[in-house]
Order: structure tokens, then sequence, then C-alpha cells
């Protein structure tokens, strides 16, 4: 869902590592001195639990802002630069600013650092980066010209974690980026992200489609083609949502799809003139006139699991597991 979660204005300067494109350093008074990376032995006695969650985090979803951080895993956004400054001091992690427009606060955006990257890799029994192959990671995300739209993404399922933070009866169970939507469902799909929800009572599966409002209408109906096909395929019943960037394109989407029926499809959108939070009453059913639901109450079903459809969620699979 598009969002602007609330942020700092941080003056910026530049620095440039060989070999790779400028990245915008917080002010002096901000800045922490990185230390020649170590091993994680050597840092073992300084990580926490909430840690492991930092890295399992930006492996997943490539990057996250200090303030998607501090509204997930922090009591205040004071701690949260702290205690980050503290792990890119040690090589844990890394970051980068992004320019925005002249008049809107700059984002500061975390990504892996070399020993998070070799955490990652090595407890899910993958090689470790190189430095130079992570440097061009790191980079690739720097330069990727839908960041933005990366960003707006990673609110959606953030947004959802700072709900259960607030309401204890929900939780955010699964919560997947792209890349492992992807392979999970087969390549059948490419939505922007994929979770489960629940309120305690029930779960909803859902998979997110994320829209700026930069193509066509008829393009994003056409997102639905391969939503189908993994639906007849054994796939799960569940709902596709449509965050949109205002009513308008949000009415637009509902009269296209009024000529185009889906039967087999659950699709509800929003925008924010709905209001802010996924997990509140924001949601509209595709051919169920408007009024509104929770998340928690749009229609869906795990179904059967099978090579398309990866089912309800473990316990491993909740986005904090490292926590609980």
């Amino acid at each position: 869902m598009p969002g602007t979660g609330p942020t700092r204005h941080f003056p910026t300067g530049e620095v440039s590592r060989p070999g790779t494109q400028p990245f915008l350093l917080l002010p002096t008074s901000d800045s922490v001195t990185t230390s020649p990376v170590s091993t994680l032995i050597d840092i073992s006695h300084r990580l926490r639990p909430r840690d492991y969650t930092i890295a399992s985090l930006l492996h997943e979803h490539t990057m996250l802002t200090t303030d998607q951080l501090a509204i997930i895993l922090f009591t205040n956004s004071i701690t949260c630069r702290h205690r980050l400054g503290v792990l890119r001091s040690i090589g844990y992690l890394d970051r980068f600013i992004r320019r925005n427009q002249p008049g809107t606060p700059n984002v500061v955006c975390w990504i892996p650092g070399p020993l998070s990257a070799r955490l990652t890799a090595l407890s899910t029994g993958d090689t470790p980066p190189t430095p130079k192959a992570l440097r061009e990671r790191q980079d690739r995300i720097y330069a990727n010209p839908a960041l933005d739209h990366l960003i707006d993404t990673n609110w959606f399922g953030t947004r959802l974690l700072a709900h259960s933070r607030a309401d204890t009866n929900t939780a955010l169970l699964r919560w997947w980026s792209e890349r492992t939507t992807a392979n999970m469902f087969g390549q059948r799909i490419h939505p922007d992200g994929h979770g489960v929800w629940t309120d305690g009572t029930r779960q909803v599966g859902y998979f997110l489609e994320l829209d700026r409002g930069t193509e066509p209408i008829g393009k994003l109906a056409d997102k639905l083609n391969s939503h189908r096909r993994l639906r007849a395929e054994g796939g799960p019943s569940y709902p596709i949502l449509f965050a949109l960037p205002n009513r308008t394109r949000e009415q637009n989407l509902h009269r296209r799809l009024a000529e185009r029926p889906e039967p087999s499809l659950v699709v509800a959108t929003t925008s924010p003139e709905s209001g802010t939070d996924p997990a509140d009453a924001v949601w509209r059913l595709v051919g169920n006139g408007r009024h509104r639901l929770a998340l928690a109450d749009l229609p869906a079903s795990h179904g059967q699991p099978g090579p398309l459809n990866p089912g309800p969620p473990a316990a491993d699979q909740h986005p904090l597991h490292h926590m609980h």
C-alpha cells in the first residue's frame, strides 16, 4: 500500500567507494566509523534475536527503511537508529539514503552488510557472497529504478506487523517477497508479495498487487490472468489485493473488471482515502457494492497443499520467528 511512514529529514553528504556509485551518509553526528569486517564468531556475543530478525527481513525483502524497522521492532526511533548504527559499525548491516524530491524528507534505507549476508546464506545452506558480489548487490538495490515501488510494497507488510504489535490477537503469519512468492507458487504468478493474516479466529492469505498509477488500467486488469490459471491448476483461493494510489483509479479499475468478471477469483481494492492500515475495513470487493471489509473478513481458503500450493503457514515462516 502506498504509504509514507513518519520520516525524518537527515542532512546528507556523499562518499564514494571504489567501484561503486556514491552512497549517501548520515550527518557526522549520526555517523559511525565502520571497523574491518570480522567473522560471525567474533560478533556473536553482540547479536540478539532482534538482530537475527533484521537480517532475515532484509534478506527476504531486499531493504527496509529506518522507519519501517522502527515500527516493527523498536519502541522508539532513537533506540532504533542507535542500534542500526552499531550493527553497521561492526559490518553486520549497511545503508544508503534515498534522494527524494526537494521539500520531501530523504529516506534512510538499510540493506544486508557483509556479516548479515553471510549469516543468512549459511543458515539456508547457500554459499555466502564474495565481497565483490555483495558490493554489486548493494549497488543494484541503490540503483534500482523501482526502489520507490519496493519501499511502498514493504510498507504494506510493515503496517500489518505494526498493527499486530498494537493488537496481539492479530498476526502476520507469513510475509513473502515477490521473489519468494513466485518461487513458492511455481512461477505461475508474480505479484508484489504474499502474506497470511489472522485476526485470531481465521486466516486470510492474500496476493498483493501494488499500483503506483504508472501503467494503463487494462494492463493492471490483465494481471488477473495468471492468478486465474494458478487457481485452475490447484493454487489456493486467496484474494488478490489491489492497493491503488487514489480513489479515482480504484473506481476505474472496478469499472474495467466489471466488463470482464472473474468468477473463480476474489479481488479486492483499496486506496489511501479509505485508510492506511491494510488490516482495517478498507477493502472493497469487486462485484460486491461499496461496502468495505477488514482484511480478516475477506473470503479466503488455503485449499489442499500441493506443488502449486504451500498450504497454511508453518511456525518458522512467521517474519519475526527469531524473536518467538
